[in-house]
């Protein structure tokens, strides 16, 4: 089986853009594996915790910060993986696991994500270079418009990040600049396919509306950082230790083992 390889116009691309989208990142064996993992995964159910957005719905969600021998810890730790970000983040070979999450938008009541950007929350942890953060988010099944797949708008990390605030429980965008943004750049509907990839930039803005279809919007997204680019207000230490990479086989022909608590669940 081959597997995905990072070439140079996609790095191009990232630059400027902010993101890519990779068809196909998993193959059909490995959606269908961890597709069956993570629905009927008691650990990861027990840990969800749920947002509100700013109309009340709610949205749900399993963090953890250390990735294990399991299902999801193969993923965030598999070569195409660290090989990827690595590149897009120029590259020193010292890739670090911040978190990962395990987004549970549910049919009919799955709630939205307010306009914003991944360093908009992770600026409060005090980490100083959003260059040195990405985020890979690979969908478990279908993202359409009608399920509330992310949006973003294409280029807007160059505008460096813009400010925060509460948008019920959720952290928001200024709408002001979120505005500008749009009247300037594209807006785009990332519509995936079980297994497709996004990567992106951690100042890059993007959103998601709530689920009003019949069908789930699940998906996984792994956060990573740089050694150097140490935090000065997070009490996780994982982001700073680089990652033991595994082979891209190890999802399908590895022994797995079930998530359990050392994964450091967030509370």
């Amino acid at each position: 089986m081959s597997y995905f390889k990072l070439n140079r116009k996609e790095i191009t691309n990232y630059k400027k853009d902010g993101y890519i989208i990779v068809r196909g990142f998993l193959s059909k064996e490995e959606v269908a594996k961890l597709s069956k993992t993570a629905f009927g995964d008691e650990n990861i159910k027990n840990h969800a915790f749920e947002l509100n957005d700013k109309t009340g719905k709610k949205t749900r969600l399993t963090e953890w910060y250390n990735p294990q021998n399991d299902i999801y810890g193969m993923l965030a730790r598999s070569k195409r993986m660290i090989e990827s970000v690595d590149k897009l983040m120029d590259g020193d070979g010292k890739v670090c696991h911040f978190h990962s999450k395990l987004m549970q938008k549910q049919p009919k009541v799955g709630g939205a994500w307010e306009w914003h950007q991944d360093y908009g929350y992770w600026y409060k942890n005090e980490f100083l270079f959003p260059d040195q953060m990405i985020s890979v988010m690979i969908a478990i099944t279908d993202a359409t418009k009608e399920n509330g797949c992310l949006q973003v708008i294409k280029g807007s990390h160059k505008m460096g990040r813009v400010e925060h605030g509460l948008s019920g429980e959720q952290t928001g965008a200024s709408e002001h600049y979120v505005d500008l943004a749009l009247k300037t750049m594209d807006l785009v509907y990332v519509e995936l396919k079980a297994g497709d990839a996004l990567l992106f930039h951690s100042n890059l803005l993007h959103r998601s509306n709530a689920n009003l279809s019949n069908k789930p919007r699940w998906s996984l997204i792994s956060c990573y950082n740089r050694s150097s680019n140490a935090p000065y207000n997070e009490s996780s230490k994982s982001s700073t230790v680089p990652l033991k990479m595994v082979p891209d086989e190890a999802m399908l022909e590895w022994e797995l083992h079930d998530i359990n608590e050392a994964a450091d669940f967030a509370k």
